[in-house]
């Protein structure tokens, strides 16, 4: 809205300067109402934070988001993440007995009472592990797994690589300190987002709230699960050296947000400040899937090919996250990487479409091809050959 402009316009209608800047800081007041103003994300009393959209994956607030910190139990997250891989590849089962190693056994900090020499199903250490956050329950898995927890280290190294966590290096699978053990709070968050995109039934076992073992019943850590029924999720992390670290999920409606508060002072510190970052970010933004994926966007010249169109469209689904009532604003676009030869492959890239809102990039993802072109006979390649010297 150009407010110069409508002085502009009450002055060629012999409007008084008084009255046309009352009408127009009226109209600006009705303005924001409509479109609603978006305050800055709360001060985070921690040594770094991100709130990220777990669909879009914008990042809504952040604070030193690359500093590089202890994870402690946030570990776990990784731990999990590598077992339920392995149990989705075929090479562990949930029913899996796992003999209890004097290692295992004797470990330190936070427990699940597992005994030496017993065998616990993969199933009950993978639930001591997220709900109970046991010390004993990882390095049992990782035995499990790799053999020793030192190869099960690599493996998770080794995903971290693979899902994009480009500063952060493990060395044990329970965040136990070690110089060489380190995360960041963005990395914190996409691993969050990958453990519930890529394993979904079993994210829902964070949400539980207790779990009882040998006798021994222990609360889940995430004191947000008592206090916001949206919450579901995932892990709390403390050493003296860490602080007292949370990464949170919450969903309400179609929108979910994850957290990742970490160097906070007390328990309480990190759920308080988890709360309100969740809470500023649920009521002032939302979600939506703007393109499904296979939709058809466009279709596509091809020269020199038969059929001489393609359809295009998206690989993924695409969601936009923007400021409540800024949805209806946001503008897309598409553009194709150059002349499109065939022959076309289902699936090749075509070029990039575009989300923009008031000029910003909210999204940008690969425009594919949702046919195939093979290449045409000689008349319809020379053809199109003059057809593309003239163009």
């Amino acid at each position: 809205m150009s407010f110069a402009l409508r002085l502009e316009e009450a002055k060629a209608l012999n409007i008084p300067t008084r009255i046309a800047l009352a009408l127009i800081c009226t109209l600006f007041l009705a303005w924001s109402a409509v479109h609603g103003a978006t305050p800055r994300a709360p001060d985070v009393a921690g040594t770094s934070h991100v709130l990220m959209d777990f669909h879009s994956g914008r990042i809504l607030s952040a604070a030193e988001p690359d500093l590089r910190v202890e994870p402690a139990s946030l570990t776990k997250m990784m731990t999990t993440y590598v077992v339920l891989r392995e149990v989705a590849r075929g090479g562990v089962a949930m029913d899996d007995e796992v003999l209890v190693s004097e290692k295992a056994w004797r470990m330190i900090g936070s427990r699940m009472f597992i005994e030496v020499g017993e065998r616990v199903s993969v199933k009950a250490l993978l639930k001591g592990v997220i709900i109970q956050s046991g010390n004993d329950a990882s390095v049992a898995l990782a035995e499990h797994v790799a053999g020793s927890e030192e190869s099960f280290a690599d493996l998770m190294n080794q995903t971290a690589v693979r899902l994009g966590l480009e500063n952060t290096h493990f060395v044990n699978s329970t965040g136990l300190p070690h110089e060489d053990h380190y995360t960041t709070a963005a990395d914190m968050a996409r691993l969050a987002a990958a453990l519930i995109r890529d394993f979904p039934e079993h994210y829902e076992w964070h949400a539980i709230k207790s779990f009882t073992y040998n006798d021994i019943t222990q609360n889940n850590r995430n004191r947000l699960l008592w206090q916001d029924e949206s919450v579901d999720g995932i892990k709390t992390g403390h050493t003296e050296a860490a602080g007292y670290c949370l990464v949170a999920s919450a969903e309400r409606e179609d929108m979910r947000l994850i957290s990742a508060v970490m160097g906070t002072d007390s328990q309480n510190a990190r759920t308080v400040e988890t709360r309100k970052l969740l809470n500023w970010g649920f009521r002032f933004f939302e979600t939506r899937r703007l393109y499904a994926a296979g939709e058809e966007l466009s279709r596509i010249r091809v020269w020199k090919g038969e059929p001489a169109e393609v359809p295009a469209g998206l690989a993924r689904d695409l969601h936009v996250t923007a400021p409540r009532g800024r949805l209806g604003d946001v503008e897309a676009d598409m553009t194709l990487d150059g002349e499109v030869l065939a022959p076309v492959a289902r699936g090749e890239r075509l070029g990039v479409a575009r989300v923009r809102l008031d000029g910003e990039a909210l999204a940008e993802v690969p425009l594919v091809a949702l046919g195939a072109s093979a290449e045409g006979g000689l008349w319809t390649r020379l053809v199109d050959h003059v057809r593309l010297m003239l163009k």
